[in-house]
């Protein structure tokens, strides 16, 4: 794969090094972090880095074991298997990502941990197979710690199946980086937008469950890139996807102010 075609990615710290060395010696990967800080973009860097096909889902409170593995579907009168995703995952020796698992039904996580240990393998009962995973397949989870509820999280069980990696939003040279290069602005206005979501950062957990994320900021500065002005830019990307409250959002602008007042 050329060089242009894997998505952009910063790295923090060591994670490509340790996510390449859970791949080679075929261990999975839970991935947690805030909301926008990079994980489903890290996971697809790193798919494409390995030359691994990628098979993403995002995960709700309706999925199913079977939504993964796969169900017979009634096509033209006759009845036909269709691989789930996972199932595709493990068939094609890519990389299965489950964002947000823990959203997912109770059920799901029992599937996984045969493909989580010494096994390696997949049973799908409707057909009676049991795939073997093959050394190219990789599964990868991730979720939102800030978002943990005594009902939804992972069992120790389940964790302890995992290497884990944290993320956290980047650091301020490296998100403006990110910053810069995906949202299309010079250095100087990538500057003024991480400084914008330190500052509205600073909320979270007061007047926000979280703050701006890393997400936001490229947004508000590809609105910026496009020639919407600055402050305007910054309200729709930045201060109304994280409140609905008038008082909150009154104060988000008035941050807003700060670097790109009228």
């Amino acid at each position: 794969m050329a060089a242009t075609d894997i998505p952009f990615y910063q790295p923090a710290g060591d994670e490509c090094e340790v996510f390449a060395h859970a791949w080679r010696q075929q261990l999975p990967v839970l991935i947690k972090g805030p909301t926008g800080c990079g994980k489903t973009r890290f996971v697809a860097h790193m798919a494409a880095q390995l030359g691994l096909p990628l098979f993403t889902v995002s995960c709700h409170d309706d999925l199913s074991a079977a939504d993964l593995v796969g169900r017979h579907l009634i096509a033209g009168g006759d009845t036909r298997w269709c691989d789930g995703p996972l199932t595709q995952a493990v068939r094609a020796g890519g990389l299965c990502y489950l964002d947000e698992v823990v959203e997912a039904r109770k059920d799901t996580t029992v599937v996984l941990h045969p493909l989580t240990d010494d096994r390696r393998m997949l049973p799908i009962e409707r057909t009676g197979e049991v795939l073997q995973a093959p050394p190219g397949f990789m599964l990868v989870v991730s979720y939102n710690p800030g978002y943990q509820h005594v009902l939804k999280t992972l069992k120790p069980s389940t964790r302890q199946r995992f290497v884990a990696l944290s993320f956290d939003f980047p650091r301020p040279e490296v998100e403006c980086e990110v910053v810069r290069h995906e949202g299309g602005v010079d250095a100087e206005l990538a500057w003024r937008l991480v400084r914008l979501g330190g500052q509205l950062r600073q909320l979270g957990g007061h007047d926000l469950d979280e703050g701006a994320s890393t997400r936001l900021l490229v947004y508000a500065a590809r609105l910026m890139a496009s020639g919407m002005p600055a402050r305007r830019a910054c309200e729709v990307a930045l201060a109304e996807p994280l409140s609905d409250e008038p008082d909150t959002l009154a104060a988000l602008r008035a941050v807003i102010d700060t670097q790109f007042g009228s």
